[in-house]
């Protein structure tokens, strides 16, 4: 933030104003672009850190296994947690984006850096009384054994289902045997000689040539859960469409009363708080509500929430692509075909629908996605159940940026306008909107195929089942196979109990 507040303090790291008789602007030289490019850069990194990190981080000062009142504490700190980080997005796009408008750059940028200082001063302020939990090992560290251990022994046979004493498994550890799905990476932790592979403490002589049972289900979760993944990558790539919007509601008419208009960036603020409102009203009204009905606890199914959230997304593209389709035919209608500048005499809360859908998509999908990952995750990946949607969002960014130019490059073929022109309202900006729906429709029947390949969720869960409204439960599937469960005691095993 302070590089980016140093593009428009400083006027030799920023290209002279544009001539406004002659229309012509000059461009970056190399220095100044590099600069603007590593503030982005610095910028990403530092989200990349703290986004996927402070969630578990703040569950971890919180998680006490011996207060009966254990779970209800961190159910409360991850609303809290998600209603804040709405709350900051209100503020980014109302109060910052008004000083930005109102009072400039210097002072629109200025602002978000002092604050990042107070937080990095308050954060390492309050460091000596955090929990912090040392991380035993790698996770990619793991994958990677995982992966090269089961290829080393992919000549081996497996034994048959019930064979624990192959496997080598964490002492104390629950599971006796992989599961049988994706049952090739189960030769990473098959024992082919006690004595050359195991320590006399019962580890991994070398763990580049025998792995866990742990091991080898952390990566088959997070295999297992990547084609569901990629569904919802479609869905922020309309959601990443902010130029376009905003490009808009600076054509329409904004004014909210006679002296008071709303900022063309800040149209986005309906998205987040339709977001909110919906956490708020299916969370404290409507589940409350329909528990109370049906006397027993219910809830929508992660599954279903997050496919009717890419449902509302590709419904969201289709009112955008209609809304643009009447704006265009109103700014040719008076005359504006040539003046993309212009502001027709057209209310721009003709917009809010489509942002309350989005709004809604992501209000299903996103934290659908999120409560996802970490119940089919063991708590040992939960940072990277926590990253995941982030980085959906990133490789949807990435795509975002790829169709856009595609589009732009086949629809000016021939001398022809694109259909992303930079003027509104010679390009159609409405078939690229279709164009986004289409692509939806089709992502939302992949989501059914990845949906119904899955199979049921790990959690055991009340919930009302994708082919109806009917309540179901969701047998728990366990992560060992055979009816025993077993305790490691040194090297050997005990059984202790059996489950039904």
């Amino acid at each position: 933030m302070f590089l980016l507040w140093l593009t428009a303090m400083i006027p030799k790291v920023k290209p002279s104003p544009c001539n406004i008789l002659t229309q012509s602007c000059e461009s970056p030289t190399t220095a100044q672009m590099t600069l603007l490019i590593s503030s982005f850069c610095f910028i990403s990194i530092g989200a990349g850190g703290i986004r996927p990190c402070s969630i578990a981080f703040g569950a971890d000062q919180l998680d006490r296994k011996d207060n009966p009142n254990n779970e209800r504490v961190l159910e409360s700190f991850f609303g809290w947690y998600y209603a804040t980080s709405a709350i900051a997005v209100v503020i980014a796009l109302t109060a910052i984006v008004y000083i930005q408008d109102h009072l400039g750059w210097k002072v629109g940028f200025g602002v978000p850096a002092i604050l990042m200082v107070l937080s990095l001063l308050l954060f390492f302020i309050a460091s000596p009384l955090y929990v912090k939990l040392k991380a035993s090992s790698s996770l990619l560290t793991g994958f990677a054994q995982v992966a090269v251990v089961a290829y080393k022994n992919r000549k081996l046979a497996l034994p048959p289902p019930n064979a624990s004493w192959c496997y080598h498994r964490q002492k104390d550890s629950l599971l006796i045997v992989p599961t049988s799905k994706l049952r090739f990476l189960n030769k990473a932790c098959l024992i082919r000689n006690p004595e050359q592979d195991i320590a006399p403490d019962g580890s991994a002589l070398n763990p580049w040539s025998l792995c866990t049972i742990e091991q080898v289900e952390e990566l088959k979760a997070l295999i297992k859960v990547l084609p569901l993944w990629s569904t919802g990558i479609m869905m922020s790539i309309n959601i990443s469409q902010n130029s376009f919007p905003l490009l808009q509601a600076s054509s329409m008419d904004r004014h909210v009363t006679s002296s008071f208009q709303i900022p063309a960036g800040s149209f986005g603020t309906f998205t987040i708080i339709t977001l909110a409102a919906w956490v708020v009203l299916y969370d404290r009204v409507l589940i409350p509500v329909a528990s109370k009905m049906k006397g027993k606890p219910v809830r929508l199914g992660v599954k279903l929430r997050m496919g009717i959230g890419l449902f509302l997304s590709c419904m969201g593209m289709v009112v955008s692509g209609l809304v643009e389709n009447i704006r265009r035919r109103r700014a040719i209608r008076e005359g504006y075909l040539n003046n993309g500048q212009a502001v027709l005499e057209m209310s721009a809360m003709w917009l809010v629908p489509q942002h309350c859908l989005n709004g809604l998509a992501e209000a299903f999908n996103a934290i659908a996605q999120t409560e996802f990952f970490y119940s089919e995750f063991p708590k040992s990946m939960s940072s990277i159940a926590a990253s995941l949607f982030g980085l959906g969002m990133a490789v949807a960014n990435l795509l975002a940026s790829a169709i856009v130019s595609a589009v732009d490059d086949i629809t000016s073929k021939g001398g022809k306008e694109s259909w992303v022109s930079s003027n509104i309202n010679k390009g159609r900006y409405d078939n690229y909107y279709w164009l986004l729906a289409i692509m939806s429709l089709v992502n939302l029947v992949y989501f059914l195929v990845c949906s119904w390949a899955y199979g049921p969720c790990v959690d055991r869960v009340t919930s009302v089942g994708d082919e109806g409204n009917d309540v179901k439960d969701e047998e728990e599937e366990l992560l060992h196979l055979g009816n025993s469960r077993v305790g490691n005691e040194g090297n050997g095993l005990k059984k202790e109990e059996s489950f039904s």
